[in-house]
């Protein structure tokens, strides 16, 4: 997992209109959390979180933390939580969590499928029920993503998360057994669409035996 230093720097202000200055000055407005300590605002530099995010995916980012303006200290965290504009794209707001890199973590990873399914082979269509999964590991065994092999899957058959094969030093968390992949029959798939056009049909009909007794117009 890559680890980016970052220079942050304490925030006063609360409300919409600091935070307004803040970005226009170019900083993220943040907060600092995490077990055992107090939530810290703090503000980031917009161009060198646009820098991280160029280089990877910066939810499975370390990122150290150097406070300055007399506060000092360096803190190992990720991003629990990054608030965009829905227009622009532009960063509104990030919560960073500190870790401890012998402590681990709960987070998500993407499933990335491989090959082509059996059960694809004979008409039947891959469905992807889960594109992440939530994992437990240490900071630094975090991996990018997860690829799953789902050639020997056949029509009908599911893969579940407990049949995937992790990295070493990851964990799935205790009492999770969900489906996370399955191939579907093309049986099942036209099915729901049949239903439609003969729920569709009796409507047509209905409306056609209205139209059939409305009275004509006079003359």
């Amino acid at each position: 997992m890559e680890q980016i230093e970052l220079t942050a720097v304490p925030r006063t202000g609360r409300g919409n209109g600091p935070a307004r200055r803040l970005r226009q000055s170019g900083q993220i407005p943040a907060i600092l959390y995490g077990p055992g300590s107090e939530p810290r605002p703090i503000a980031v530099p917009a161009r060198d979180l646009e820098h991280a995010f160029q280089k990877g995916n910066i939810r499975r980012t370390i990122f150290a933390l150097h406070l300055q303006n007399g506060t000092g200290g360096s803190h190992l965290a990720v991003i629990k939580e990054l608030q965009t504009h829905p227009v622009t794209g532009r960063f509104l707001h990030v919560d960073f969590y500190e870790i401890d890199l012998n402590r681990k973590l709960r987070v998500s990873i993407p499933l990335l499928p491989q090959g082509k399914a059996k059960g694809e082979e004979l008409g039947g269509m891959l469905q992807i029920i889960e594109r992440e999964i939530e994992v437990l590991c240490l900071p630094r065994q975090i991996p990018e993503r997860l690829e799953v092999d789902v050639t020997p899957l056949g029509i009908g058959e599911t893969l579940h998360v407990r049949d995937l094969r992790l990295p070493e030093g990851v964990e799935l968390p205790p009492g999770v057994n969900y489906t996370v992949i399955t191939i579907v029959s093309p049986k099942a798939e036209a099915a729901p669409a049949a239903a439609a056009t003969e729920a569709e049909a009796p409507a047509q009909e209905a409306g056609a035996a209205e139209k059939a007794e409305e009275p004509s117009g006079a003359a």
